[in-house]
């Protein structure tokens, strides 16, 4: 079986059919506002089937093998309330905090900068991203674990809309779909990469709209995985209520982690 196919996740790294030690640091960003969210505790904070939105992601990425670290970005006078979160969790994977900055960059920077050294790949991820299924998150690291050509793999959808070119309001072109993923996360790439990726965006004051942008900048080739099932990205109210129902019927069949 391919590593980039589906797989079941399983209680040691073994998705591309070998062992592999702990070789993950993962940062999960909970540090955005969520102003379109409309809620001035923050969305990542707003309750989803019981628990906070970030808490889901926590529990997938611990029940991840590969995943040797986790290190939270979030504002520094949320801390307290994240502190108040992992106690309740009991994760078994060790957990650091970071301080989030003015801009996504920043707090994925400052996450980069707090991760312990020595680890091959770095998965990032956005809290915002509750129903991330931890088999999605070990194929996204064997894949690239398994092809030594890839600088990076991301977690995206085919587009399935009609797209428009549009300039003014007035419809230029009509792009071929085929071509165009929606780019979501995790985003995982091989640590030294991205730590480069980053320090010549810094360097040259560029600033990505994902990881990704910063590493194909640097001539980094990254593959695109698709996600197992719904990684909804909790950004308007409405999408609470769905990430709301996705997530009970997983809970229901028994293939979400509680």
């Amino acid at each position: 079986m391919s590593a980039c196919q589906p797989a079941a996740c399983t209680a040691s790294a073994r998705i591309d059919g070998a062992a592999h030690a702990a070789d993950t640091v993962a940062i999960i960003v909970a540090g955005g506002v969520g102003a379109r969210f409309g809620d001035p505790l923050g969305k990542q904070f707003v309750e989803l089937c019981g628990r906070p939105i970030v808490a889901w992601s926590l529990l997938a990425f611990d029940a991840a093998p590969s995943v040797a670290h986790i290190v939270i970005v979030c504002v520094e006078s949320r801390r307290d309330e994240i502190e108040g979160i992992l106690t309740g969790l009991s994760l078994s994977t060790p957990v650091s905090l970071a301080d989030s900055g003015e801009v996504r960059q920043e707090s994925v920077a400052s996450g980069l900068a707090a991760m312990p050294k020595g680890h091959a790949y770095c998965a990032i991820h956005d809290a915002a991203r509750p129903l991330i299924e931890c088999e999605t998150i070990e194929r996204s690291i064997a894949c690239l674990r398994a092809d030594k050509t890839l600088s990076g793999t991301l977690v995206a959808a085919r587009v399935t809309d009609t797209l428009k070119l549009v300039e003014e309001g007035i419809v230029v072109s009509t792009p071929d779909r085929s071509f165009y993923w929606a780019a979501q996360t995790p985003q995982t790439f091989r640590t030294r990469v991205l730590e480069d990726a980053y320090a010549s965006a810094s360097f040259e004051y560029f600033i990505g709209t994902d990881d990704a942008s910063l590493v194909e900048r640097a001539g980094g080739r990254i593959r695109c995985i698709e996600p197992a099932a719904s990684n909804l990205k909790v950004t308007y109210p409405e999408d609470l209520a769905i990430a709301e129902v996705l997530l009970s019927r997983r809970l229901g069949r028994g293939e979400a982690l509680v």
